[in-house]
């Protein structure tokens, strides 16, 4: 068998593979993830916990955007203003 004989059988072999997994409805890979959703669970309180852990984390950024773009006076005074409390 010559090189192109084998590209060519090869090449076939591929289309066909292609057919059958269309003709089943759908691929190796969307029906991975297709049983992966089904095997992960909608828990509500997972979701929850996760929400209230983002909006921390925003909160968090925002005070240290604020910290980073306040001109250092500003900044030791705050600090010092905390120190006396």
């Amino acid at each position: 068998m010559n090189p192109l004989e084998m590209v060519v059988l090869i090449m076939a072999a591929v289309a066909l593979g292609g057919i059958i997994r269309a003709q089943r409805g759908g691929g190796m890979i969307r029906g991975f993830r297709r049983r992966w959703h089904e095997d992960v669970p909608a828990d509500d309180t997972e979701k929850q916990r996760l929400r209230e852990e983002v909006q921390a984390l925003k909160e968090r950024v925002a005070v240290l955007e604020r910290i980073a773009t306040d001109s250092s006076s500003n900044l030791a005074h705050e600090i010092e203003q905390l120190r006396d409390r």
